[in-house]
C-alpha cells in the first residue's frame, strides 16, 4: 500500500507544532500501525531527518504505552490498542492523520509522545492497599464471591493508556480513576481503605487538571479493555458515601 501520512511534529512542550505530510510505500496489510511508523522512521533516518517520536513498549496490547489519535479516534478505527491495530483497516491511497493525546493534563513531550505521569500521581494518591500481607497467602484463605471477583477483574484490566481522556470532549479521567477505585474497593483486602481511597483519588484527579465528566460515553467507547461506563456511576456512589461520613 501507498499511504499519505499527516503527522503531528513538535520539538518540545514549549515549541509550536504542526502537521507534516509524509508518503510511505510498500506497506503490508499485515503490518501493525506501529510497524508502519517504524518504516516511515527508517526512511527519515536514511534521509538524515529526525524520526517521529512515539510511545511504545510491549506491542502486545498489555502495557498501555502506545497512545495515538488516528483520524480523530483514540487508538484508531478499531477497538484495540494502537500496537494491535493492523494496516488491513486502511486502504491503498488513504490519507491518515496521526496526532498525540489531546488533553491539558497530558502535555506533549515531543511529536506524538505525551507526559502521562498525571495517571501515576492519581494511583500514588491511594490506588493500592497499605495493609502488610507478608508472603502470598493461600488462594482460598479469603473467600471472595464470584460476582465480586469478576467485577474486580473487569476493572483491573485497565492498562492506563489514556484513551478515555483523549476521547472525552472534556478531557476527563473519570473512567480511569473509577477503574482504579472499583477494582480495589469491591475486594475484602481493599475494603478498609475504600472511603479514603475514593476521596484521595478523585481529589488528585481534580488537582491534575482533568475535565469534568458529563457522561457522553466516548471514554467507554474508546477503551481498548472495555471498562464499562457504569463504572463511573459506581465510583460516584462511593464518593458520596465517603464524603457524607467525613462531614459527620
Amino acid at each position: 500500500m501507498r499511504l499519505n501520512l499527516r503527522v503531528w511534529r513538535q520539538k518540545n512542550a514549549d515549541a509550536p507544532g504542526a502537521m507534516v505530510t509524509y508518503q510511505v510505500d510498500g506497506i503490508s496489510s499485515d503490518m501493525s500501525f506501529l510497524e508502519m511508523l517504524d518504516t516511515l522512521n527508517e526512511e527519515l533516518i536514511l534521509r538524515g531527518e529526525d524520526p517521529v517520536a512515539f510511545d511504545h513498549d510491549c506491542r502486545e496490547g498489555i502495557c498501555g504505552a502506545c497512545s495515538l489519535v488516528i483520524n480523530g479516534d483514540a487508538h484508531g478505527p478499531e477497538r484495540t490498542t494502537t500496537c494491535q491495530l493492523h494496516m488491513r483497516s486502511f486502504k491503498d491511497g488513504d490519507t491518515i492523520d496521526v496526532e498525540p493525546w489531546r488533553a491539558s493534563a497530558f502535555p506533549v513531550v515531543k511529536d506524538l509522545v505525551v507526559d502521562r505521569s498525571a495517571f501515576d500521581r492519581i494511583i500514588q494518591a491511594g490506588g493500592y492497599i497499605t495493609a502488610p500481607t507478608g508472603s502470598a497467602p493461600e488462594a482460598h484463605a479469603t473467600p471472595v464471591p464470584k460476582a465480586d471477583a469478576d467485577y474486580a477483574f473487569e476493572h483491573a484490566e485497565c492498562i492506563g493508556c489514556g484513551a478515555c481522556v483523549a476521547a472525552c470532549p472534556n478531557g476527563s479521567a473519570m473512567l480511569f480513576t473509577s477503574a482504579k477505585v472499583n477494582h480495589l474497593n469491591v475486594l475484602p483486602q481493599g475494603s478498609p481503605e475504600r472511603e479514603s481511597r475514593v476521596l484521595d483519588l478523585v481529589a488528585q484527579m481534580d488537582e491534575e487538571g482533568f475535565g469534568g465528566c458529563t457522561l457522553t460515553g466516548e471514554c467507554a467507547t474508546a477503551c481498548p479493555k472495555g471498562i464499562p461506563l457504569p463504572s463511573i456511576a459506581a465510583m460516584n456512589k462511593e464518593w458520596l458515601r465517603a464524603a457524607r461520613k467525613v462531614k459527620r
